[in-house]
This record gives structure tokens, C-alpha cells and sequence, in this order.
């Protein structure tokens, strides 16, 4: 009576690299399934029977073992349903030799058998795993040689001024594998540009280009992150980089060489030595005194268009990105530090505000009256516009403590401490003005 023959459960495997093909109706891997299922049939005295399921990974690399259809392999040979893995070559299950000496390890730990039909070998024997060593080390080197293949001619390509593909920058489309010039996105491109050679800091030109609607390739608004690369991209000059060398590009340039080198010798500077150069050259009135609805402080920005200076009084939300439910994203400088000043002089004239600031500089000039106090108060109105600027702002900051800003206009709370002091400077009043009297 003839021993009863076990059956071995087959898997087959199939992977193309790219997914050139794939749409046909009998492709490569339907080629390299035919195969190794017509092997499996040959076997059939042995006990050999083919698992239904396919494990297919089309226009997936060999290079890495994130595969969807080998991972579900691996699960179904851990979960004891498979015996034998058939491939039509080793270097369609890995072209890695630590890839390989993974999946071999997982393979021995189940009792599963690797066979190749092309190259007919058993794992289980040490001729076997000599053979697939072998065979692995070459399948490896065509590897290495198919890659500096790629890289040399990617190198060459660039050296001739050629684009080689990736992220298609802002201002440029593609047409017949060619950079083309979008005039459009050009124009958005040198307007961040011009943009930051004006402000010389991206922390103040990003809200600005939010504001004005300014987008990137894909549609979002620009962030410090995507600024910066924008503005250091060698594309917008009809340039190709490679590494560390830059070659004369095929397309055309969108950005004057004199406005990039403008911008990049800004570049090159401190941020915080920008920063400070900044806050010199845009005096901002109520800086650390203004406050937005979510408590936080608004920070000072500004930008030139067609040579005016604009100043602003921005959210922290909007200069982080996240303005989107944010009831007061920005303010005109201007328009706001003279509604704050106004206000203040219009306090100054009232009658509790003289006399709770009258009773605080009591505590240094005992013999101070209500009236020089109204007196001393009600000068400084019509000397507020001769003032210079450093001097408003030194004034400002004596006699507010807070501006709070909502949607339904701003709240400003003074400094009664400030004021006598103030009275004290203006005045020169008191026992020794009225004994020089």
C-alpha cells in the first residue's frame, strides 16, 4: 500500500517595480504567475497544491520589505497557511541581501520552503543557501550598478541644464518633461521676492501674504518653512543645482539677479541682527501694550508697496497659521495708535481721571492742586504732535498700561502712577513754581 504523499500548500509571489504595463491584460505578473503555478502543477506527485490567494505587488521596489501583498505572505505563513513560497526569480521577493536573510529566518521559523522557478533550489539544504547566497550577491550588485547607472545620468542631464523632475516649483508648469514659465505664479513669485527685500523678515512677510491671499503650488498659505525655501529655490533664476554645483538651466528665469542677490544678502545676515534693524526702522507705538481677544500680545509688522510704508498690528494666530476662527487678524497701525491716542487725551480731560491722578502725585509734592494738575494735563494736548516719535512712545507707555482689543472696538486702561509723573515733568508745578511766582 502506497505511502500517503503530504500535502504542501504553495503560495506564489509576483512584484514588478514600476506599474508600466500593469493596465494590459496579461501583464508581467500574470507572465510570472503562469510560470510558477505551471511548476507547481509538475510537483503535483510531491503533494504541491496551489494556495488560491494572489499576493501580487504591482509597481512596488524590491528595495524595501513594505509591501502590501508580502506583508499579508508573512502573516499568512506565520498563521501556519502556507509551506512552500514560489517566486519566478529570488529577485522578485528582495534584491537585499539583509532583506532576504529577514524573510529566510521568518521562513525556517515556520517550516516553509522557498523554491525559485527559474533558479530551482531548497533553503532547507546548506547547498541550497550557498546557491541563494550566491545568486543574492549578484542580484545585489546589478542593484548597486542599475543605481549609479541612474545617478550618472541624472548628473549629466542637470550638467546640460535639464529638469529632472520632483515638485514642480511655483511659477513654472510642465510641458513635455520642460519647465515652461506660468506668468501668473511668476508674478506671485517675484512679489515675495520684492516682498522680502522690502521687510527683510519672513516672520513679518508671512501674515502679509496670507493676508493678501498668496499661495503656494498646492493651494495653502505660506509659512516661514515654505518662504524660506521659495526664496533660496535656484530654479527662479534659470538655474539647475546638482549637489553643491549650479549649471545654466534650459528654462527661463523669473527673478531679476539683482533682486536675488538683494534678497539673499539679507539672507546671509543674523535673523536676530534683522529683527533688531526691523524694530529700529519701524517704530511701533503701542509694541507690548496691545492685546488681542485671545489675551495674547499683537506683534508689530509692516511692508512697502510701490515705495509706502504700511504698518500693521498683527494676531499671534495669524503669524502661526492658525488665524481661521480668530475675530481680529490684523489692524492698520496708524489708524489704531491715533484712535489710542485720542482716547487717551479725551480721559485726560476727565474729571475723575485729574482727580485720581492729582491724589497719586500728591504722594511726592504734597502741595499739589487739582487745578495745576488739570493745567499740567491739559498742556501736554496741544504739545503731543511737536513730540518726536520717541518721545510719544516713552509718553504712551507711561500712561497705558493695557490696550485691549475686541470686535466691538479697544478698551485702554491707564497708568494713574504715570500720570502724576507725567504731571510732575510737564508742569514744573508745585511749592517751588508758585514761590518763583
Amino acid at each position: 500500500m502506497p505511502a500517503t504523499v503530504k500535502k504542501l500548500r504553495c503560495a506564489v509571489y509576483t512584484r514588478k517595480s514600476t506599474d508600466e504595463g500593469l493596465e494590459k491584460e496579461f501583464n508581467s505578473l500574470d507572465a510570472q504567475r503562469d510560470a510558477c503555478e505551471a511548476f507547481i502543477a509538475s510537483q503535483r506527485a510531491e503533494g504541491w497544491v496551489l494556495v488560491l490567494d494572489h499576493y501580487d505587488d504591482g509597481g512596488v521596489s524590491g528595495g524595501t520589505l513594505e509591501r502590501p501583498a508580502l506583508q499579508r505572505l508573512l502573516r499568512d505563513i506565520e498563521a501556519g497557511r502556507v509551506d512552500v513560497v514560489v517566486v519566478y526569480k529570488i529577485d522578485r521577493l528582495s534584491r537585499s541581501l539583509m532583506h532576504f536573510a529577514k524573510l529566510v529566518e521568518v521562513f525556517d521559523a515556520h517550516s516553509v520552503t522557498f523554491v525559485s522557478v527559474t533558479q530551482s533550489f531548497n533553503t532547507t539544504t546548506s547547498m541550497g543557501r550557498l546557491t541563494l547566497n550566491i545568486l543574492l550577491s549578484f542580484a545585489q550588485f546589478e542593484r548597486e550598478v542599475i543605481g549609479e547607472r541612474v545617478r550618472d545620468k541624472i548628473a549629466a542631464s542637470k550638467a546640460r541644464g535639464m529638469w529632472m523632475g520632483g515638485s514642480v516649483p511655483l511659477g513654472y508648469d510642465v510641458r513635455e518633461r520642460k519647465l515652461v514659465v506660468n506668468e501668473d505664479e511668476a508674478e506671485r513669485v517675484r512679489r515675495i521676492f520684492e516682498g522680502f527685500a522690502t521687510i527683510g523678515s519672513a516672520t513679518r512677510l508671512v501674515p502679509v501674504l496670507r493676508d493678501e491671499g498668496v499661495l503656494t503650488k498646492t493651494g495653502r498659505p505660506f509659512d516661514k518653512g515654505a518662504l524660506y525655501k521659495l526664496l533660496n529655490n535656484r530654479t527662479f533664476l534659470g538655474e539647475v543645482r546638482h549637489k553643491e554645483k549650479v549649471y545654466p538651466g534650459e528654462h527661463r528665469a523669473i527673478v531679476p539677479r539683482e533682486l536675488w542677490d538683494s534678497v539673499h544678502a539679507i539672507l546671509r545676515e543674523s535673523p536676530r541682527v534683522r529683527a533688531n534693524q526691523n524694530r529700529r526702522q519701524t517704530p511701533a507705538l503701542l509694541q507690548g501694550l496691545i492685546f488681542g481677544p485671545d489675551g495674547r500680545a499683537m506683534s508689530p509688522t509692516h511692508t512697502r508697496r510701490r515705495g509706502r510704508l504700511y504698518r500693521y498690528y498683527v494676531s499671534q494666530a495669524v503669524l502661526k497659521g492658525t488665524a481661521d476662527d480668530c475675530p481680529v487678524r490684523r489692524l492698520p497701525a496708524a489708524e489704531i495708535e491715533a484712535a489710542v491716542v485720542d482716547q487717551v487725551r479725551a480721559l485726560l480731560r476727565q474729571p475723575e481721571v485729574v482727580v485720581g491722578t492729582w491724589r497719586a502725585a500728591r504722594a511726592e509734592a504734597a502741595d499739589l492742586t487739582e487745578a495745576e494738575t488739570l493745567a499740567a494735563l491739559e498742556r501736554l494736548d496741544p504739545l503731543w504732535d511737536e513730540l518726536f516719535p520717541a518721545e510719544q512712545a516713552r509718553i504712551v507707555r507711561l500712561l497705558v498700561e493695557r490696550v485691549e482689543i475686541s470686535p466691538a472696538g479697544a478698551d485702554i486702561r491707564l497708568r494713574l502712577g504715570g500720570l502724576a509723573s507725567l504731571v510732575r515733568d510737564l508742569g514744573g508745578i508745585g511749592a517751588e513754581t508758585r514761590r518763583a511766582a
